[in-house]
This record gives structure tokens, C-alpha cells and sequence, in this order.
């Protein structure tokens, strides 16, 4: 018998365009002669099962069943495909872990602790992971110019600290520039982390459980053509993105070993991205998506296919690891 796996979408960030893209490569890439596959969107005014003709069903959120015809459909296995708010910051997890159906993605602590870039930098400093200086500004406190360059110097970047996609992220040079920045950042989050400029070569490093252990996947060297890797580097063709990248070998083995101790401090499973700039041959940690883009652009499944890993392979392990 096949498995129903319902492969969810959309989500309430800025980011739900780009976990449809995401989504509908894993619903085309997965084999259907072993799984039953149902496309699910989640958003904040519904949560519904879309059909190939576009037509909608809803799902009953009491237990994440959909209702076909006279038939009540339950499912073997969610493949988590939502980029920010509520699949990538332990919502949608703790849903499912209280309804005992398994899923791709990180536990609800990893998941919440990971969003949160404050939290998750905090939580891996005093294991050595060397991090960016940085400044917290909260929604509602006083902005203190002087304090904040002081800490983190010019250039520095201001982050929205719960966003993805580079959505809230603005580079400044100016001191004039920095209330406006951080006002571009409270657009996405109530709380905001301001981190000095690393100048040196930026890599992201993809993570995986695959057949019950941790794989590093191919490094990859993030070129972007405009002054930073923002939303336009990342995802309309204005960077380039090189795997393997082309950094020394003893680079390559500090930040992969870097990356794994990362993922299974955290106690990881399912995929994982993480961001690091390298400064004076030193890794320093950005951040940790637990939800990268699953398109046949992003990042994970370039590096996937340079390790000689299919898309289908790539999905289709996590299914399998989700389900033991």
C-alpha cells in the first residue's frame, strides 16, 4: 500500500511564495507508484488540500485529516516545506507531535530555538562556535547610535532576528541610516539583532540525517553581485553560488566540522543550511535554517546533486527518517 504523505506550503511570512516553489518540487520529484501525495496549504484564513485542478478541500485541523468524496484521508507523513512562520518555528511541529504524525523537519525546540537568531547564537557561544559582535534592539526601546556602533562598528548589519530570505536585513555604512534600517527590520519581527560586518568568504554549509546518520553535504561559496546576499542574490540570479567551493582544504574541514558539531549540539535531524563568513581563516556562524529552499536552485539540492545525491533520493531519505 502506498503512503499518504501531505506535503505542506504557504505559511504567514513573507517567505510563502517561496515555499510553494519549494513545495511543488517536492510533490513533481517524489515517485508516485510508492507515495499517495497531497499538496496542503497553510495559511492564516485557511488550511486546505489542493487538488491537481486547482480545486480546494479543507483539512479538519482537530487531526490534520481531509475529507474526499465519502472518504476520510489520514496521513502516513508530513513533508514540512514552509519556509518561516508557522513551519519553520516549532508550530507546525508541535501540532504534529501532539497528533503522533511524524514529520521531515527539526523537533519544536530546534525548530523555535533556530528561528531565533538571538537565541540560537546565544545557545552556541559557550561551545566555542565564534559568532559576528552583535547589538539587540527590541520593539519599543530607546535606539542608542552611539552605543550600537561602538559595539558592532560601521559597516553593520541590522536583521529582523525571527525572518528568512534576507526579508528585514538592510547593510549600513551611515550612522544617519541606522533608524531607518531598524525600522525596515520591525516591519518583520518586534526584535532586531544588529551584527558587525565580517568581511571575508561567505559558505553555506547543508547538514542531513541520511540512512540514520549526520552527512556534510558539498560546501558552497556564496559570490553575490550585489552588497550583500539579499533577497535578490538569493533567488533572481544576482549572485553566484559555487560548489564545491573554492577554499583551502584545512578551510573546508574547520567549518564541515564546524557545521556537524552544530547540528548535533542542537540535536538536529531532517535538513539543515548553515551560514558562516570566514575571518582570519576563522568560521564565524550567521545562522541555522532548519527549512532551506527545496527548488531546483537553492542551495541544499545543488549541494545534494554534487554529492551524488538525486532530489528524489534527498526527499525520499527524509521521509524515510521521519518515519522510523
Amino acid at each position: 500500500m502506498k503512503q499518504k504523505i501531505a506535503i505542506i506550503m504557504g505559511g504567514y511570512s513573507s517567505e510563502y511564495k517561496i515555499s510553494l516553489k519549494s513545495g511543488n518540487v517536492v510533490y513533481e520529484t517524489l515517485n508516485t507508484e510508492k507515495y499517495d501525495l497531497y499538496r496542503i496549504h497553510i495559511f492564516e484564513n485557511k488550511w486546505v488540500y489542493v487538488a491537481d485542478n486547482n480545486e480546494e478541500f479543507p483539512i479538519d485541523k482537530n487531526d490534520f485529516s481531509l475529507r474526499l468524496k465519502d472518504s476520510r484521508i489520514t496521513f502516513d507523513c508530513v513533508f514540512n516545506a514552509i519556509h518561516g512562520a508557522p513551519g519553520e518555528d516549532g508550530y507546525m511541529q508541535a501540532y504534529f507531535e501532539l497528533l503522533n504524525i511524524p514529520h521531515t523537519s527539526c523537533g519544536m525546540y530546534q525548530a523555535a530555538l533556530t528561528f531565533n537568531k538571538r537565541d540560537c547564537l546565544s545557545v552556541l557561544k559557550p561551545y566555542g562556535i565564534k559568532t559576528a559582535a552583535s547589538y539587540y534592539v527590541n520593539l519599543g526601546d530607546t535606539i542608542d547610535e552611539s552605543a550600537i556602533i561602538n559595539k558592532v562598528g560601521l559597516p553593520c548589519f541590522v536583521k529582523a532576528n525571527k525572518a528568512g530570505s534576507s526579508f528585514g536585513i538592510t547593510k549600513v555604512y551611515k550612522r544617519e541610516d541606522l533608524k531607518k534600517a531598524i525600522a525596515v527590520a520591525f516591519k518583520e519581527d518586534d526584535e532586531i539583532i544588529i551584527e558587525a560586518f565580517l568581511d571575508g568568504t561567505e559558505v553555506s554549509v547543508g547538514v542531513i540525517t541520511y540512512q540514520g546518520k549526520t552527512k556534510v553535504l558539498p560546501i558552497t561559496e556564496i559570490v553575490s553581485n550585489n552588497d550583500f546576499f539579499d533577497y535578490k542574490a538569493k533567488y533572481l540570479g544576482e549572485s553566484q553560488e559555487i560548489t564545491p567551493a573554492r577554499i583551502s582544504e584545512a578551510m573546508a574541514i574547520k567549518v564541515n566540522t564546524i557545521a556537524k558539531q552544530v547540528y548535533e549540539l542542537l540535536k538536529m535531524k531532517g535538513f539543515s543550511r548553515s551560514e558562516y563568513i570566514f575571518k582570519d581563516g576563522e568560521p564565524h556562524l550567521l545562522e541555522v535554517n532548519t527549512i532551506p529552499g527545496l527548488t531546483k536552485e537553492s542551495i541544499l539540492p545543488q549541494q545534494a546533486i554534487a554529492a551524488g545525491l538525486s532530489l528524489e533520493d534527498l526527499f525520499a531519505n527524509a521521509i524515510a527518517e521521519a518515519l522510523k
